[in-house]
C-alpha cells in the first residue's frame, strides 16, 4: 500500500504543471547583451501557442522615452511603424531600413490609435480635437467624424477599416478624464463604437453597450474575414466581447474572455487588440501581451518590463509583432501573421 501510496504521488508530481511567473526575466533593455535562446519571457500556457513561437528570435527594445506609448501602425510601402505619445503631442516613427527613429508628427492633436486604410491612407483618433482624421496625400487632413446627432465625441481611441470602405472606431471618456492625454472636459455623448461611411462620411453608431459608468470600449479589430468584431472593454468589464457583423449592424453580442494576469488571481484587461491570420487575438494586457484563441481560450503571453497599451503586426511579412508599452517600444518575430492591413 505504501508503495502505490509513493507510486500515485509521484505520477502526480510529474503531469503537474510548473507554476507560471507573470514576472518578466531580469535583463538590461538599454543594452544589446545576447540571451539565450528561446526567449524566456515568450511563454505557452497551452501548446497550440508552441506553433507561433520562433525559437530563435529575442524581443528587441527598439526605443525608449515616450511617456505613454500608443497606437502602433505598419505602413507597408514606406516600411516604417508609426505611434503616439498621447501626453508630449507627438507621433513618433520607427524606420525598418536603419532603425531610426524620428518625430513624425508634431502636434499630433495628442493622437492615440492610428491605422491605414486600404489606399494607404493614415487615419488617427484624436484626443485633443476629440475627433477621428484622415491625412491625405497632398498633405491635407480631413475630418473623417467630431460629433454625433450634434453633440461632440468624447475622445475617440482605436480605429479599424473594414472592406466596404467604412471606419469602425472606439469612442471612450479617457481623453477628457484630464488634461495629460488631451483636454480636461465634459461628456456629451455616453461611450460608444462607431461606423462612418468612407466616402459620404455619415456616422452612425454601432454600439453603446460598454457606455456604463465602470465601461470604457477600448480596443477593436475584425475577424480575419470581418464577420466578427472583437472590443475591448478596459473598464469595470475587463472583458474582449464579440458579435457577428450584419452589413451596417453588429449582433449576437457576448463575452469573448475575460482577462487576469496569468498565475496570480490580479485582474489585467485588454488594451489595444489585433488579430492573426489563423483567428487569434493578441492583446496588449498585462504583463505585456496575452493570446487568446478563436474559441476564447488564452493560449500565450509575451511579458514585458512595461505596460503594453497597443500591438500592431509589420515588417516586409507581417510576421513582427510591434509593441507600445508606456515608454517604450519593443518587438518580436512571431510563426504568424496579422490577419489585416495595419
Amino acid at each position: 500500500m505504501e508503495r502505490r501510496t509513493f507510486l500515485a504521488a509521484a505520477i502526480g508530481l510529474a503531469v503537474q504543471q510548473p507554476q507560471i511567473s507573470s514576472t518578466p526575466s531580469q535583463r538590461d533593455w538599454l543594452r544589446q547583451d545576447p540571451i539565450q535562446y528561446p526567449d524566456p519571457d515568450i511563454i505557452a500556457l497551452d501548446n497550440r501557442f508552441r506553433r507561433y513561437i520562433v525559437g530563435n528570435t529575442v524581443i528587441r527594445r527598439l526605443h525608449f522615452g515616450t511617456l505613454w506609448a500608443e497606437g502602433p501602425a505598419w505602413n507597408g510601402v514606406g516600411r516604417y511603424l508609426v505611434w503616439s505619445d498621447i501626453p508630449n503631442n507627438v507621433q513618433m516613427r520607427w524606420i525598418e531600413e536603419d532603425g531610426r527613429v524620428t518625430v513624425f508628427r508634431n502636434p499630433s492633436g495628442y493622437s492615440n490609435g492610428n491605422t491605414f486604410d486600404f489606399e494607404g491612407r493614415q487615419l488617427s483618433c484624436e484626443h485633443g480635437g476629440r475627433r477621428v482624421v484622415r491625412y491625405e496625400p497632398n498633405g491635407t487632413v480631413t475630418v473623417i467624424a467630431e460629433k454625433f446627432q450634434g453633440k461632440r465625441l468624447n475622445s475617440p481611441n482605436d480605429i479599424v477599416v473594414h472592406p466596404d470602405g467604412s471606419i469602425w472606431f472606439t469612442d471612450p471618456k479617457y481623453g477628457i478624464n484630464g488634461n495629460y492625454e488631451g483636454f480636461k472636459a465634459d461628456s456629451e455623448l455616453p461611450t460608444g463604437v462607431y461606423r462612418v461611411d468612407g466616402k459620404t462620411l455619415q456616422i452612425e453608431k454601432i454600439t453603446d453597450e460598454l457606455s456604463g459608468a465602470n465601461s470604457g470600449p477600448n480596443g477593436i479589430c475584425f475577424s480575419p474575414d470581418y464577420k466578427k468584431v472583437y472590443i475591448a472593454d478596459t473598464g469595470g468589464g475587463r472583458e474582449i466581447k464579440v458579435w457577428d457583423i450584419d452589413g451596417k449592424t453588429i449582433r449576437n453580442g457576448k463575452r469573448f474572455v475575460q482577462l487576469d494576469i496569468p498565475g496570480t488571481n490580479q485582474p489585467s484587461a485588454a488594451d489595444g487588440i489585433r488579430c492573426d491570420v489563423d483567428g487569434n487575438i493578441w492583446a496588449g494586457a498585462r504583463p505585456g501581451v496575452q493570446v487568446i484563441a478563436p474559441n476564447g481560450d488564452r493560449i500565450g503571453m509575451i511579458r514585458l518590463p512595461e505596460t503594453c497599451a497597443n500591438i500592431s503586426f509589420g515588417g516586409a511579412k507581417r510576421n513582427r509583432l510591434f509593441m507600445a508599452a508606456s515608454e517604450s517600444l519593443y518587438s518580436v518575430y512571431v510563426e504568424t501573421t496579422g490577419a489585416h492591413i495595419a
